[in-house]
């Protein structure tokens, strides 16, 4: 049978999701294919619209080896199970002669756990368990979340989190849940058999194509024990957020709280001597902590040296001691064991990690008005983790429709363990002593591709910098940024996404605003954030005002969203640990650190940002950045070329007559 041309089989599928064939995506779809069959890697950028989902599930299920899609987001991993994958598996079916079978898989805290529902949770000051369902008040917030939770549990098929709606709250779902330390094991756990995680898994290992979290693929390459199913082709979307999601995952932290409660947990079931201990141990840690100051350990103070010896190796007795001893006096001793045993163990790894004081690793204090203090340890940089993880043994796609900045993908390709595009890494062949050919065979192979947008950028939106303001960080509240956001907003008539670099400052201009225009604003944090999102896009003169997760969760088409705001470049702090760190690395190895981590954060964010604008082939509007460093810095020509190709000005005058047009053009047509 002649294989079917990759062309048809993109057009059946982008007719049954009722799509329109675009370059693009053709583009796309060959470049993914071409890379599956030569087992290369490929970094592909796909404006909004290009429909890049079929871009890559096409060529994926053509090729028929079993594929893993990590994705960022939530609603994304939905769109592809419930939207998308159904679909293009229907369509492809009369020209593949086959369809290809798929399912999603998390980590298995996103399961709920009937050895939890019924048995229930080990607590840290009782012997034995307790039932949440009868401590709780059934009045109380908690009490409603667990008896839903419980009748849910009769009805659900999947078990999984997501799939509840309206969801519940994180301390209730605690109560039903465990860490996949905490899980006893399907052989040993008297509901194995039923275990929703466990058929999560065997769906997976079943399923041609696997969907799941950018959390879970960290998990999979930090961890070495196979967490996903074995893959020929892995598939990253929302790619730009891989590095940050795999150093969450890389990143270690101790709490007083969290040392106290693994006191608690073990105290139980070991002898006196290794319980009273840790005890000691952790009393001393939380004596510390009480005193801590914010900012990076370049060295770790002897005082922290001697706390974290003594809790790492009375952990460490009473790791031996959980494993030598029994308490048949003790409910459900298996689970309270294996809950302790958890606690431990992470306190345990924390402490010694911290006290190899690797050079790849970055350790802080930090503190937190609510929490408290943490200590936390994370890697420098995750590029050669994710350079010998990642791109052995299978073909990587990674795409995104921000993963070129400054006008290439270097930068980005650098932060994944790839070297410069079309060059092997310098001293590869030297070291080795291999010839250039032998060289190359040891460095992934990756190529970039730019596959554009169906979007008009040039005529559909304008990249305002407000030139004229005083930069910020200077003595002064920014009087003049509220002045010009708020002619800004009225001459837009609201339709206003505002993108904050801090939550104090989006509460400030929030604040100002509603004391001078009739608009009605929103903020981030007064409401759920999708109940936020629902209201801004529901009435046009609506405002929404937020920080870090408005610049890259927002798609609202259409005439809501006609002006987006940034108040100023979003570097990090200068008193980011972590950033720092890598920034001072970057410049002591001879590079300019200011570009390669500071501005490429501002760059990725930036990029995201005025993205929010342009979500469909008819949308018209602003993208104004009150920060004039924009135009006037160095910098700024690397920060603009990451962003959509608007049309440019910092004409003050000019923007408020074309936002004025704008309103005036939407609520003609309305």
């Amino acid at each position: 049978m002649t294989k079917p041309a990759l062309t048809d089989l993109l057009h059946a599928a982008v007719t049954a999701v009722g799509g329109t064939e675009r370059p693009g995506q053709v583009a796309m779809a060959e470049a993914v294919a071409e890379a599956i069959d030569n087992n290369t890697h490929l970094l592909i950028q796909a404006g909004t619209g290009t429909g890049k989902s079929l871009g890559y599930l096409v060529p994926a299920l053509a090729h028929g080896e079993r594929t893993v899609i990590a994705t960022a987001t939530l609603a994304l991993q939905r769109q592809l199970v419930e939207r998308d994958l159904p679909r293009t598996v229907e369509a492809l079916h009369p020209l593949l002669r086959r369809r290809a079978e798929f399912a999603m898989l998390k980590g298995r805290s996103n399961y709920l756990c009937l050895h939890r529902l019924h048995e229930g949770v080990p607590q840290d000051d009782e012997d034995g368990l307790f039932d949440p369902f009868e401590a709780a008040a059934p009045t109380s917030r908690l009490g409603k979340d667990l008896l839903r939770l419980r009748d849910w549990a009769d009805e659900t098929e999947t078990g999984d989190r997501d799939d509840l709606t309206p969801g519940v709250s994180d301390r209730a779902w605690s109560q039903v849940s465990v860490s996949s330390r905490e899980c006893l094991g399907a052989t040993r756990c008297a509901y194995g058999a039923e275990c929703f995680a466990e058929a999560a898994r065997e769906r997976a290992k079943l399923a041609e194509v696997v969907v799941t979290n950018h959390a879970l693929l960290a998990i999979d390459a930090i961890e070495g024990a196979p967490v996903l199913p074995g893959h020929e082709v892995l598939i990253v979307d929302e790619a730009h957020e891989l590095v940050s999601r795999v150093t969450g995952v890389a990143t270690g932290e101790l709490t007083p709280g969290g040392v106290n409660r693994a006191v608690r947990r073990a105290a139980k079931l070991v002898d006196e001597k290794a319980a009273d201990r840790l005890q000691t141990a952790a009393e001393t840690f939380e004596r510390l902590m009480e005193l801590a100051l914010p900012g990076r350990l370049e060295e770790i103070p002897e005082d922290l040296g001697y706390a974290l010896t003594a809790l790492r190796d009375a952990a460490r007795a009473v790791i031996t001691a959980l494993g030598n001893t029994r308490d048949r006096s003790v409910q459900d001793e298996d689970a309270v064991r294996k809950q302790a045993l958890a606690s431990v163990e992470g306190v345990h790894e924390v402490a010694e990690r911290i006290l190899q004081g690797s050079e790849y690793d970055v350790v802080w204090y930090e503190r937190h008005d609510r929490y408290g203090a943490s200590l936390r340890v994370a890697p420098l940089t995750v590029s050669g983790l994710l350079r010998e993880k990642l791109f052995e043994d299978r073909s990587v796609i990674l795409t995104s429709a921000t993963l070129k900045l400054g006008g290439d993908f270097d930068g980005v390709g650098a932060s994944l363990g790839l070297t410069a595009e079309g060059r092997i890494a310098d001293g590869d062949a030297a070291a080795s002593g291999e010839g250039e050919e032998e060289a190359d065979e040891a460095v992934p192979r990756w190529r970039g591709l730019d596959v554009g947008s169906p979007f008009d950028y040039r005529r559909q939106g304008i990249l305002y910098v407000a030139q004229h303001l005083s930069p910020p960080g200077r003595e002064g509240s920014r009087g003049d940024m509220l002045e010009e956001l708020a002619e800004l907003v009225q001459a837009a008539g609201g339709r206003t996404l505002g993108l904050f670099s801090s939550m104090r400052a989006a509460q400030a201009a929030a604040e100002e605003l509603r004391g001078r225009l009739d608009f009605p604003i929103l903020l981030q944090g007064e409401e759920t954030l999708g109940e936020l999102i629902r209201r801004f896009a529901e009435d046009a003169e609506t405002c929404l005002f937020g920080t870090l997760s408005l610049w890259q969760g927002v798609d609202v088409p259409g005439p809501s969203c006609q002006l987006v705001v940034m108040d100023r470049i979003p570097f990090p702090r200068p008193d980011d640990p972590l950033m720092s760190a890598r920034q001072k690395a970057v410049e002591e190895a001879g590079g300019n650190g200011f570009m390669a981590v500071a501005a490429t954060h501002a760059a990725l964010l930036m990029a995201q940002g005025a993205g929010r604008l342009v979500r469909a082939t008819g949308d018209r509007g602003v993208v104004a950045v009150l920060d004039s460093r924009l135009a006037r810095a160095r910098y700024g020509g690397f920060l603009r070329a990451s962003m959509p190709d608007f049309w440019y000005t910092t004409d003050r005058n000019q923007v408020r007559r074309s936002l004025a047009a704008i309103d005036a053009a939407a609520k003609a047509a309305d």
